[in-house]
């Protein structure tokens, strides 16, 4: 896995000088899959870092008895405050200029800074047909995959997309697992969630509704708490489009703090659902949780994960923990699973549970960490997929 990617683009937008990259890692079957995220400060490392999470992430999920075939990693970054004046017709410009490989081998969707409604709308207005036309071919039945992927889309749960459901119904099943692992019960388990947006709402909901109880959520603003529990119904439904919390809506015993409280938060369970390298050596001495469950992608910072291992605190890695919303999109695709939550969130639980537990068993006999043993799964099933279906370097 230390080999270089297939091939890294650097795009310069020639109306605002915006950088913007993609890298694809590795292709199967010719398709690479693999978000879109745009934040000011995003760097090719970082976007090639995540074309490699995205290579594991897709031979974790591998089932020699399913339909979905696992794809190769991609994934693609823009330079640029999503929030800027200029970020949407950045955003159709990167797209138009990337159209070639959108069209012939990288499929795409939402990541950090965007939705999938923005990311369809610029697709259309750049001349794609879909953000992820790169895989029809590889499909059984095009008409009836695209219209069930379409009716997916179109499922609500409690006024909330099942599309921005998925990822955080797989975090909340990786700390359950670990939990259940460990014997802890969950009305006995706190919770801090850092990012309120798809990913971080969606986990603080599961997990409340499982029972535990999350005691400070973090946004843009700074962070909420309440040592007795949040309301997080009333917290997600205060939400703006970023992800950010309407202060209004916060309780009586609600606290503002700092935007970095979330970190030292008197919780067993930290989710870090926000940006990437949010927890770095010296920070990471705050911690005092047993488990950092990373539902954004990179967000601990390898010599901060030693030094957290080094005193007892497991890292559940994003490779593993945030894998679900990838995977939902090409059962839903391939026709493994149809448009509907309740089979969607069920198959989710039961594939999240098997990986969890199989990559913290092989942790504990290989005595390592969750990472290290979540990489060594993938590079024993990665030959396993190119010899079934063939990949190009």
């Amino acid at each position: 896995m230390a080999d270089a990617p297939l091939m890294s683009l650097v795009w310069t937008d020639h109306v605002t000088g915006h950088r913007g990259y993609l890298v694809v890692d590795r292709l199967v079957r010719g398709v690479a899959s693999g978000g879109l995220r745009m934040r000011p400060g995003c760097t090719l490392a970082e976007v090639t870092g995540l074309a490699r999470g995205m290579t594991m992430k897709e031979a974790l999920h591998y089932d020699p008895a399913s339909r979905y075939v696992p794809l190769g990693g991609a994934k693609g970054g823009i330079d640029c405050d999503p929030r800027a004046p200029e970020a949407y017709g950045l955003l159709v410009r990167y797209l138009r200029a990337m159209r070639p490989y959108v069209e012939s081998c990288w499929t795409t969707g939402e990541d950090l800074g965007l939705t999938q409604d923005l990311v369809d709308r610029a697709a259309a207005e750049a001349g794609l047909v879909s953000c992820v036309q790169a895989v029809y071919p590889l499909l059984d039945d095009e008409t009836a995959a695209r219209a069930r992927l379409a009716d997916a889309f179109a499922v609500e749960v409690d006024g909330i997309g099942l599309d921005e459901l998925a990822g955080g119904c797989g975090v909340a099943e990786a700390v359950l697992s670990a939990l259940d692992r460990a014997a802890v019960p969950y009305r006995a388990t706190r919770v801090a969630v850092q990012g309120l947006g798809t990913m971080g709402g969606a986990s603080a909901r599961f997990l409340a509704r499982a029972g535990l109880t999350v005691v400070a959520v973090a946004d843009v603003k700074g962070t909420i708490a309440n040592p007795a529990g949040l309301d997080v119904e009333a917290l997600l439904s205060a939400r703006d489009a970023y992800g950010t919390v309407d202060r209004a809506a916060l309780r009586p015993g609600d606290r503002e703090l700092p935007g970095d409280a979330w970190l030292s938060a008197d919780a067993e369970v930290l989710v870090p659902a926000a940006v990437s390298y949010a927890v770095d050596a010296a920070c990471q001495e705050r911690v005092t949780a047993r488990w950092i469950v990373e539902a954004a992608n990179m967000p601990v910072l390898p010599e901060a994960e030693a030094l957290l291992s080094a005193r007892g605190v497991t890292v559940l890695p994003d490779v593993v923990v945030n894998s679900a919303t990838n995977a939902w999109w090409w059962w839903t695709l391939f026709g493994d699973i149809g448009p509907d939550a309740g089979e969607a969130f069920a198959h989710i639980r039961r594939s999240m549970r098997t990986l969890v537990d199989l990559v913290l068993t092989r942790a504990e006999a290989a005595g390592t960490t969750p990472r290290a043993a979540a990489h060594a799964l993938a590079r024993d099933r990665l030959p396993v997929i190119a010899e079934r279906f063939g990949w190009y370097r």
